[in-house]
């Protein structure tokens, strides 16, 4: 059972993560200069930073950050592990691999949307491994390690790509890249991820009941009437697609998956469906904030945001294992 308190927390950080993230940055438009341009008035230049800039990036930030919240949170109920998220299946090193393949052979600079095709693409081929590996298996133990199995060969052939890159500006591109931004990205990258992040979302939606049922064993959940095959299908497309398709337009961004959980999990009844839909509003909220660090640490480059999550997430994880190790 959910606390009252929330939701109405959780939607008022939302409301306020996307404002702040469409106002800051190095020109700072206050909120009501940042509504009259919204609505089509006010400074042509401020209204062309939020249109063309600040607005696909915090419909990135939110987008991104929801999903990768959600799938954390149905990994961790599918698996029982509290250590899952989707780089644990593989499925951020298979998208990551395909990206990486767009840039190496040049397939980015020939059309953009080739970045974001192939990035789903290796997700999938990712995904159609991990079943050739776990066929005819429902134990969480196998997919684990299948999953770790197929992230090491895609991580393989992230590296083969760094050696081989033909130039120092080709090796620059892919490490930039893996380090994950939103720094220019346009309503194009939008188009391509929001498909996919929505169909993820929607593939995530129904698995609660059967999430729930799982966590008395596999036995007990097939006793109740879950299609355990069915449940595994969903959870896995949901990640090739949704969790690929964000991968492949933002970078490597680790770490949202694994925290928001862990951060959600103390205020509900610890249930695997009631921490589902709290992580996906508190992933969203928790990178759009993190972007906006990204904005205001005075650097002379940007920080990238998979870098910036990367230090947000390893103290909370730790402090949330530490102070919850005997509840688990």
């Amino acid at each position: 059972m959910t606390p009252r308190w929330l939701w109405p927390l959780l939607l008022f950080l939302f409301l306020a993560a996307a404002l702040l993230s469409m106002g800051v940055g190095s020109a700072a438009i206050p909120l009501p200069r940042l509504l009259s341009a919204a609505f089509g008035n006010g400074d042509p230049v401020e209204r062309a930073i939020l249109l063309e800039l600040r607005l696909p990036r915090t419909i990135l930030a939110l987008a991104v950050g929801a999903i990768l919240g959600l799938s954390g949170a149905v990994l961790q109920g599918w698996l029982r592990n509290p250590l899952a998220d989707p780089s644990v299946l593989g499925t951020s090193n298979g998208a990551a691999l395909g990206a990486v393949a767009a840039l190496y052979f040049g397939l980015a600079a020939a059309h953009p949307a080739l970045l974001p095709v192939l990035g789903i693409a290796g997700a999938v081929i990712s995904l159609l491994l991990l079943l050739a590996l776990t066929r005819g298996s429902e134990s969480p133990l196998i997919f684990i390690l299948a999953g770790i199995a197929v992230g090491t060969l895609a991580g393989a052939g992230i590296s083969l790509a760094l050696n081989l890159s033909p130039n120092p500006f080709a090796a620059m591109e892919i490490t930039t890249w893996l380090l994950g931004s939103l720094e220019d990205r346009s309503f194009r990258h939008v188009l391509l991820a929001l498909p996919c992040i929505a169909i993820g979302l929607l593939l995530f939606a129904g698995t609660g009941r059967a999430l729930d049922a799982l966590s008395l064993g596999e036995e007990s959940a097939a006793s109740l009437g879950i299609d355990l095959g069915r449940v595994r299908m969903r959870i896995l497309l949901g990640l090739a697609i949704g969790v690929g398709g964000a991968v492949s337009v933002t970078g490597a961004i680790g770490f949202v998956g694994l925290i928001v959980p862990h951060l959600i999990r103390p205020y509900t009844d610890r249930s695997p469906s009631a921490v589902l839909w709290p992580s996906a509003a508190g992933g969203a909220v928790l990178l759009a904030f993190a972007d906006i660090a990204v904005r205001l640490v005075p650097t002379s480059n940007e920080l990238k945001l998979g870098v910036v999550t990367a230090f947000l997430g390893v103290p909370v994880f730790l402090a949330h294992l530490l102070k919850e190790r005997r509840i688990w």
